[in-house]
């Protein structure tokens, strides 16, 4: 009888130390896994941003945006970016007498073309050919375009938009989704969304499932996430971009 009791309570015990267990799990598990998946998304979202970067820079100079990852790597490895330096500007005056910034440029290269013709006339760099066409092109000079200036410039496409943080070999990162075990992001175009008024509008997506940098973590935590973001018509995960409406390539964290 003794036995029987003692037994009783060892099994008591157990049975309320399990339960204890398992009540400071209820609570524990749920903040260790919103902790972890703060502290990854911060990776997550920057390889987003510097991945929407690249997107942005082969739009502005192809007319459109890709899918294809290693087309958009190849891009930022050998395409140079092209800047437009300035310098002056036109007058209210000038403005008004119909002169528009386009115009301005077109006469500014008939200029410097008629002055690269003339086999009697060296340019140590284009200072000299800019000073001299100021002085002495007769529609510069009607147009009192003296001192005004644009260039466009190539410039090394991975230093100009990262300020030097990636490489020919570590930009390979940007496509890949951290703590994913080498998973790409998804990345979908919609290069022909139109808007009401017939604008033609491309657009693009690129994804990070939740499944793809948190499914190593408790599982049914994980579910409970993707669920509720569902409920709520929500994407369950991080991205950027919408391929059905223009959003500004905004992320959907921001």
């Amino acid at each position: 009888m003794k036995a029987t009791r003692t037994l009783v309570i060892c099994l008591l015990a157990v049975a309320a130390c399990a339960m204890a267990y398992f009540c400071v799990m209820s609570v524990v598990t749920p903040i260790q896994f919103e902790d972890t998946r703060a502290q990854r998304e911060v990776s997550v979202i920057k390889n987003l941003v510097d991945l929407r970067t690249a997107e942005v820079e082969f739009h502005h100079q192809n007319g459109r945006f890709t899918a294809n990852l290693d087309s958009l790597l190849l891009f930022l490895k050998t395409a140079p970016k092209k800047e437009l330096l300035k310098e002056g500007s036109l007058t209210d005056k000038q403005l008004e007498s119909g002169l528009t910034e386009h115009k301005a440029v077109k006469i500014l290269d008939n200029a410097k073309k008629k002055a690269l013709k003339n086999k009697k006339l060296s340019f140590a760099n284009t200072d000299e050919l800019y000073a001299y066409i100021w002085a002495n092109d007769a529609d510069v000079k009607k147009n009192n375009l003296q001192g005004f200036r644009r260039d466009t410039i190539e410039l090394n496409m991975l230093q100009t938009l990262y300020k030097g943080e990636y490489d020919e070999q570590s930009i390979d990162g940007i496509i890949l989704i951290p703590f994913s075990n080498g998973q790409r992001f998804e990345v979908e175009t919609n290069n022909d969304y139109k808007t009401s008024q017939g604008i033609r509008v491309p657009l693009f997506e690129a994804r990070a499932p939740f499944e793809s940098y948190l499914g190593d973590l408790n599982k049914q935590e994980l579910v409970n996430l993707i669920d509720r973001e569902q409920k709520l018509d929500h994407f369950p995960g991080l991205k950027v971009g919408d391929i059905y409406a223009p959003n500004n390539n905004a992320g959907n964290w921001e």
